[in-house]
């Protein structure tokens, strides 16, 4: 069914990937009206409403042309392998395994057989919070028809040296059309992994239990390994106030790698959420403010080099994000950059800014 009777006037941008028409709806029309949404329903794509000072305007969008052919073997076979690294760590941090069996191929065979329990008990919750991520990303980008890849993993080394994996992520190829969606695709990951991180670590928490120590000087939630302690881990708001929940007025903390698993993807949701560059955080910065996107991420980054004094990798992510920014802390325009942005995406902005400032841990790790 054509659309051109509830339609004023249009305009059509045609891009590699999709169709989109900017379309002023007819006031008898804006509704909507029956008859419009009866339409609607045969259009062959996404649609969305955008209230401007000349009226409603309907964004249009439909696919042209045959999808990218995903490579879904490459992709299984990165999340196997980090599945396999980060289990191999988990049975470590479980105390299931020593370091220096993990580390010795060997080996791998009876870890396999006799680890998995304890290094599950990390690898599974942290797997599914990086995978609700991104797949918060993938489905919010495919809700307005975008070209975007499927998750890649990445795998590690893991325990002690890391966690075994560095993260995922998704390749958006193509021109994001305006504001509402950048902040839409931006915020949908971190908000995803939240929802699972919230009660991986609360679980997570409820499993570990206090450390005893002579003299009683042992502080903070504290990683253990056969030979030890491997790390302490600092305290984000949400951190502190779920294990006073969970287990009271403790000093001292033994986590499970469960509550690890917690804890890292409440770590990962702040990473994610920093207010500067192609971060979804700077995304999100972005799409709310673009006259002010950069001068907030240059004061945002000097900040970072600041807390630099309580944990000194923070001058190394600080360093890391300015390369991969090519030194500006920028972000690329979206297509039409003018249109208003929903005063629902704007609360939108400020609950991810809060949502930033409860996960953020200052001084993450300590000796």
């Amino acid at each position: 069914m054509s659309l051109t009777r509830f339609l004023i006037a249009w305009r059509t941008i045609p891009l590699r990937d999709r169709e989109v028409i900017d379309a002023l709806v007819h006031p008898l029309h804006a509704g909507p009206s029956a008859e419009l949404s009866q339409a609607l329903k045969a259009w062959r794509g996404s649609h969305y409403w955008s209230d401007e000072p000349d009226g409603r305007h309907l964004v249009l969008t439909h696919p042209t042309g045959p999808r990218i052919s995903e490579r879904w073997g490459l992709h299984a076979l990165l999340f196997a392998v980090t599945l396999f690294t980060t289990t191999l760590g988990g049975a470590v941090l479980s105390g299931t395994i020593g370091v220096d069996v993990a580390f010795a191929p060997r080996h791998w065979v009876d870890v396999i057989l006799n680890g998995w329990t304890g290094g599950l008990s990390f690898s599974l919750p942290l797997l599914a919070i990086l995978l609700c991520h991104e797949l918060g990303h993938y489905l919010t980008a495919r809700r307005y028809d975008l070209d975007v890849s499927p998750p890649y993993f990445l795998p590690g080394p893991p325990a002690p040296f890391g966690i075994g994996t560095m993260g995922a992520f998704i390749r958006l190829r193509t021109i994001l059309t305006d504001r509402r969606q950048l902040i839409d695709v931006g915020a949908a990951g971190p908000f995803a992994g939240f929802v699972i991180a919230l009660p991986v670590l609360w679980i997570g928490l409820a499993l570990s239990h206090p450390v005893t120590e002579p003299g009683g000087g042992a502080q903070g939630m504290q990683v253990w390994v056969r030979d030890g302690q491997l790390w302490q881990v600092g305290d984000s708001i949400i951190t502190y106030v779920i294990r006073r929940f969970a287990l009271g007025d403790v000093p001292a903390i033994a986590l499970h790698p469960t509550a690890l698993a917690g804890w890292f993807g409440m770590f990962v949701t702040a990473l994610n959420l920093m207010p500067m560059a192609q971060l979804d955080g700077g995304h999100i910065l972005y799409a709310a403010a673009p006259q002010r996107h950069q001068w907030i991420a240059r004061v945002f980054w000097v900040s970072l080099m600041v807390l630099g004094w309580f944990w000194s990798n923070w001058l190394v992510w600080g360093v890391l994000v300015l390369v991969l920014s090519r030194g500006s802390l920028g972000h690329p325009p979206v297509l039409d950059a003018y249109r208003a942005l929903p005063s629902s995406r704007r609360r939108l902005a400020w609950v991810s800014l809060a949502l930033f400032f409860v996960t953020f841990p200052p001084a993450p790790f300590s000796s």
